[in-house]
């Protein structure tokens, strides 16, 4: 019963709902923003594609090589700083294994904090949202009824007295019908096993 609870309760919620309708406008913001940085990389596109074909192809891979050779030295010395050290950081690794799983464990919890605070600042955006959705729709249901019927009165219904006669009662009274009979049911016995 406490599971049909949790998912009736869990199915009543319109907060996934809100958090989706957030979303979804936070998305439709950032995609209207995507016209102005198309037409700024179709202002600097020429720009650049003239200095990739001012570039001379030796010059870069002049300077590719020296920065692989640069790279290459680079890493052989740290790794023959890291094979030197590497006893002294063993020993130090085993006494801050606990302190770095610690820092993980708060690290994780301060990440579920910021993600719920988000969930929650989206979900109410997303109400936000709804509620000018909404509010627009009305609007333009009300235009269009106006639009309609512009001399739109409301109309009261016309009650008609209703005749009430002596016997009308006792004609209810006797068109009930008696409650029905209950079925029994006999139970089944099973022979004993043999």
């Amino acid at each position: 019963m406490a599971m049909a609870d949790d998912l009736r309760k869990t199915l009543s919620d319109p907060k996934p709902l809100y958090f989706a309708a957030g979303t979804a406008d936070l998305a439709l913001q950032q995609a209207r923003k995507v016209p102005v940085l198309v037409e700024q990389l179709r202002t600097e596109a020429p720009a650049r594609f003239e200095a990739v074909r001012n570039t001379d192809p030796k010059a870069v891979q002049e300077k590719a090589s020296h920065r692989v050779k640069e790279t290459q030295e680079t890493l052989q010395a740290r790794v023959g700083e890291f094979f030197g050290s590497l006893d002294t950081d063993l020993k130090k690794l085993g006494e801050n294994a606990q302190d770095l799983a610690l820092r993980g464990v708060g690290m994780a919890a301060e990440y579920a904090v910021k993600a719920r605070e988000t969930y929650e600042k989206v979900a109410e955006h997303g109400e936000q949202t709804v509620r000018q959705w909404r509010g627009e729709a009305a609007e333009e249901i009300e235009e269009l009824a106006v639009a309609v019927e512009p001399d739109a009165r409301p109309v009261e219904p016309k009650v008609q007295p209703v005749e009430v006669k002596a016997d009308a009662p006792a004609k209810k009274a006797a068109t009930r019908k008696a409650p029905a009979a209950r079925k029994t049911t006999a139970k089944k016995t099973t022979p004993p096993a043999k």
